[in-house]
């Protein structure tokens, strides 16, 4: 009973107030806003920690919005403040997992700056250790030379498995926790044990013009906990375009592996190539989750399927981390649809899985306030 007590008083969150910390059981997942491109920290209930991307675009954008907090330090240095703050009932904070999606600058390019204040025990990408598929990546040099300098362990994504990303602390406490591997350069897991199949056509039939896209590749992974289920999947697309092969649709594949989640985060930012009718009636997310650092971010046609209760019944809230008076202007009055605009966003899982908040924070400061509570939510 006191326990219980304890966890309820930690999850009160109160508007103007820091971020209670996390709990052991709690599933924390932080969509961390720089600005600057996508970062997620992932606390899991046994107090394992994966940080899934590290973006830095640079600060030659000239249509994003003003880097946060400021500009006085660089987004990895910004995204290490955060992860250590949020760890930090750990003695000598670190990250169990550091876990890149995509070789896109607004998802790797910040990773070695984070890796010169947090450590990182392991890196999970999709092209170690040749980094050779569709052919040579391009782009990836100064993340090589930051594994090489850090000595850093890596592993390639391995789609269909549930047994690579796991608890490290008391994995025996939480059975009810999977982290399951649903695809990475094409291959896609079936649903059926730890199967998968090839979505992409065999390299050798294709010209290189017409290879698979760096977003195409993108790694995905489903993390459950209890009724809970939660989906990322980098930047993959799914809106086809007419001139495009069929298989350059990588959410529908993807949707028939995941199957109906709780929350979401979006697609490529939301962009006009993503969240197809398909992929949004098969996930039926309660919650959607978009990053956004660009005026078209989310397309307007995007954001209406996302909205539209004939893809889906019932209620859903969309949350952005960044929205600009720009987006306005591209977007129109979709907008005063959202839940919330601007701001770190935490989803906050209560033990065992069956109800779920999500948090907004202040971004402009490095106080991590709390700005608005939504939910509790009810895990179907």
């Amino acid at each position: 009973m006191i326990l219980g007590l304890l966890i309820a008083t930690c999850l009160a969150q109160q508007v103007g107030h820091p971020l209670p910390g996390w709990m052991p059981g709690t599933l924390d997942i932080h969509q961390i806003n720089t600005g600057r491109g996508n970062s997620a920290l992932f606390i899991l209930p046994d107090g394992t920690s994966m940080l899934v991307d590290a973006g830095d675009i640079g600060s030659t954008l000239t249509r994003g919005p003003a880097p946060k907090p400021d500009g006085a330090r660089p987004p990895g240095e910004y995204i290490a403040r955060y992860v250590r703050h949020m760890l930090a009932r750990d003695s000598s904070p670190a990250l169990d997992y550091g876990y890149l999606t995509h070789f896109h600058d607004d998802h790797m390019s910040a990773f070695g700056k984070v890796g010169e204040f947090v450590p990182i025990k392991k890196i999970i990408d999709r092209g170690w250790p040749t980094y050779d598929y569709p052919g040579p990546v391009k782009g990836v040099e100064d993340f090589r030379a930051f594994l090489k300098r850090d000595r850093m362990p890596v592993e390639r994504l391995k789609p269909g498995r549930n047994d690579q990303i796991v608890l490290k602390r008391e994995p025996g406490k939480y059975p009810n926790f999977e982290v399951r591997n649903i695809a990475a350069n094409g291959e896609v897991w079936t649903g059926v044990g730890t199967n998968t199949r090839m979505h992409h056509p065999r390299i050798a039939d294709l010209k290189p013009d017409e290879y698979p896209t760096e977003n195409m590749c993108s790694m995905v992974i489903r993390i459950s906990y209890g009724k809970f289920d939660f989906y990322t999947g980098g930047d993959i697309p799914g809106a086809h375009r007419d001139w495009a092969p069929l298989w350059n649709d990588m959410e529908t594949p993807v949707a028939q592996a995941v199957g109906p989640v709780e929350a979401m985060l979006a697609n490529h930012h939301g962009n006009r190539d993503s969240q197809n009718g398909f992929f949004l009636s098969s996930l039926q997310p309660q919650v959607i989750l978009i990053n956004v650092w660009s005026p078209d971010h989310p397309g307007h046609d995007v954001l209406e399927r996302m909205l539209s209760t004939k893809l889906y019944p019932g209620p859903r809230d969309i949350f952005a981390t960044n929205m600009m008076s720009a987006n306005r202007t591209v977007i129109g009055p979709a907008l005063d649809r959202l839940k919330s605009s601007q701001g770190h966003i935490v989803l906050r899982v209560a033990p065992g899985g069956d109800t779920f908040q999500v948090i907004i924070l202040n971004d402009g400061n490095e106080e991590y306030r709390v700005k608005s509570v939504h939910g509790p939510y009810t895990s179907r």
